[in-house]
């Protein structure tokens, strides 16, 4: 059965991997699985087509046969239990991976999304300078955690697995912003995720996608 993903027609990225689409792509060639790609527009997101696999009009769904998901954690846990790669055979080390996946998305990525809204949804409030440095604080305080919990370790709990896979996913959104550089173990962490050869890959997916499309501007 064929895999299918949706992704950007256009990525407001402009290709560099931010968007969600790259974490499944990601997962994907972690996990020796081929997958076509089915590019929608940000008009086509809401159309009820779009709305019967994602219910929010976002990107990325997944379709295999009968199974239709969404949401980035859900379809690389899927890929992650499915097939080998990304997930350890001993049970207590597949739990503690799985504890990481959802630490990237629910303790780490939350207020670096808040920065992005921050910064372009609300950069033009009249409060939003006094907002700023609150929202980069409480960055930075996710990342000493992070960082003292990896410490010299090259992945968070001795092998690569689907937890570094999104925390590294994650991270990446700050590198814009300058605060991962402010934090050299995360950054050399980021780094060992981007030169994986399944990350080259998906991020080249992404890549030519965009670069065949002149951006806007």
């Amino acid at each position: 059965m064929a895999i299918i993903i949706t992704a950007f027609e256009r990525s407001p990225d402009g290709g560099k991997g931010l968007a969600r689409d790259t974490r499944v792509r990601w997962a994907l060639e972690e996990t020796g699985q081929a997958y076509e790609a089915r590019l929608v527009s940000f008009a086509a997101m809401k159309e009820p087509a779009h709305l019967r696999l994602q219910p929010f009009g976002q990107i990325p769904t997944y379709e295999e046969g009968d199974l239709a998901l969404f949401e980035t954690g859900a379809i690389v846990l899927h890929l992650a239990q499915s097939h080998p790669g990304l997930l350890p055979g001993d049970a207590n080390a597949r739990a503690r991976a799985i504890a990481w996946m959802f630490a990237a998305l629910n303790t780490v990525e939350p207020p670096i999304l808040d920065l992005v809204v921050a910064k372009f949804q609300e950069g033009d409030r009249p409060w939003a300078k006094e907002r700023l440095p609150l929202v980069e604080d409480r960055i930075r305080h996710r990342l000493v955690q992070l960082a003292a919990r990896l410490g010299d370790a090259d992945w968070l709990d001795r092998a690569f697995s689907a937890g570094d896979l999104m925390m590294v996913s994650v991270l990446l959104r700050l590198r814009p912003s300058g605060i991962l550089d402010e934090f050299p173990r995360l950054a050399a962490y980021v780094a060992r995720g981007e030169a994986r050869p399944a990350y080259q890959r998906a991020f080249a997916a992404q890549w030519a996608v965009n670069a065949a499309k002149p951006q806007a501007g």
